[in-house]
């Protein structure tokens, strides 16, 4: 095991657990300063760590614009001292009510939502001018992958200039996320990323020139971000978000990238059922599930382990060094996706120099905290 990964007394850690080692979170966060040259550039997504602790950092770095997927994490940045948050998920149905609710309850933070559809921008304005408020909208922008917004062409401009029609919104730039853009060679994934980019740009151009306001786009994601950052143009916002921990999937696709996974799960062995093998209490519910099956974790001493078998609260792996593991030995694993495996746990155990020095809440793992 990597000595960065070493800690000094593990007998009051219950498993399995996620431990977030500090000294490489604060690596990974120089790392994305460095990357985007300017703390006023950045505007990391939470989703990844959902942890007040991790924001205080982060404005102890002076990054003070953040971005979030739900009301319940704009809620978590919003508490802890975040003045300006950008929820990067269209909202409809009750989440229109818990918008206005928010700029309520929070008055002083400057709150910005996503829209692709005139309906759902229709219904925000009326609500925010009914509890005469105002909320920025920023025009969601489909940049391939297909999942939400609208190309950059001539709908999209007719939806943004809708948006600054309509009473109680300010239209607030455009949100342009490539999580498609997953190529390892980095140089197409550039390619990529500027295919991305320059209809993008070319919208903006044409709004402002017609009189209306583009005051930021916010661009890419862990993969993108350093591209992004390389582009001269100074309404670009970066969020980059699975960086802040990293995770085995990114470090494998991103060889480029200089960032140290800073989150492990922590799990013991509780059977050896064969010779060659060793069942761990690393079920699915302390890790995402979603890389298919046998690939969702990697553990640093144990490479040759294969994951034969895994429920809820088992892990069975298949290893030629089996027979060196007894009930009750540790072992650390990097998650290959983060992002959702810290949404379950409760909290984290904090390892700095050595040493688990204390927990930290993941508060915004919940949909709904009071709004």
């Amino acid at each position: 095991m990597d000595s960065c990964y070493a800690i000094a007394e593990t007998s009051e850690i219950v498993s399995p657990a996620m431990v977030v080692f500090r000294e490489l979170v604060e690596s990974n966060l120089r790392e994305m300063l460095r990357i985007a040259g300017d703390p006023a550039r950045l505007r990391p997504h939470c989703k990844t760590h959902k942890m007040p602790a991790i924001v205080k950092l982060e404005l102890q770095a002076g990054i003070t614009k953040h971005k979030c997927a739900t009301l319940a994490e704009a809620e978590m940045l919003a508490t802890a001292g975040v003045p300006d948050i950008v929820l990067a998920y269209n909202p409809v149905g009750p989440n229109i009510g818990r918008v206005i609710r928010f700029k309520q309850q929070f008055p002083q933070v400057k709150l910005a939502v996503t829209a692709d559809h005139p309906q759902p921008v229709a219904q925000l304005g009326q609500a925010a001018v009914a509890a005469k408020v105002q909320i920025d909208v920023l025009l969601d922008i489909d940049s391939g992958q297909h999942r939400t917004g609208l190309p950059a062409g001539p709908q999209a401009r007719e939806l943004y200039e809708r948006i600054a029609q309509t009473a109680g919104l300010v239209p607030g730039g455009f949100h342009l996320y490539d999580g498609q853009n997953h190529q390892t060679d980095a140089a197409a994934r550039r390619e990529a990323v500027m295919a991305v980019w320059e209809p993008a740009a070319k919208l903006r151009d044409e709004l402002v020139a017609a009189g209306l306001k583009v005051p930021r786009i916010l661009c890419g994601g862990t993969g993108s971000f350093p591209i992004f950052a390389a582009l001269n143009d100074p309404v670009i916002e970066l969020s980059p978000g699975t960086i802040i921990f990293h995770d085995a999937n990114y470090r494998e696709l991103f060889p480029d990238l200089k960032f140290t996974p800073a989150a492990l799960l922590f799990t013991r062995v509780i059977s050896r059922p064969t010779p060659n093998r060793v069942t761990l209490d690393l079920g699915y519910k302390a890790v995402a599930s979603d890389p298919p099956a046998g690939k969702r974790l990697f553990f640093p001493d144990l490479p040759d382990a294969v994951a034969v078998l895994q429920n809820e609260e088992h892990l069975v792996l298949e290893t030629s060094r089996a027979a060196e593991f007894q009930p009750g030995d540790a072992l650390l694993a990097i998650p290959r996706h983060v992002c959702p495996t810290s949404a379950l746990h409760k909290s984290v155990y904090v390892v700095a120099g050595g040493h688990v020095t204390e927990t930290w809440d993941v508060i915004a793992r919940d949909r709904v905290l009071t709004i």
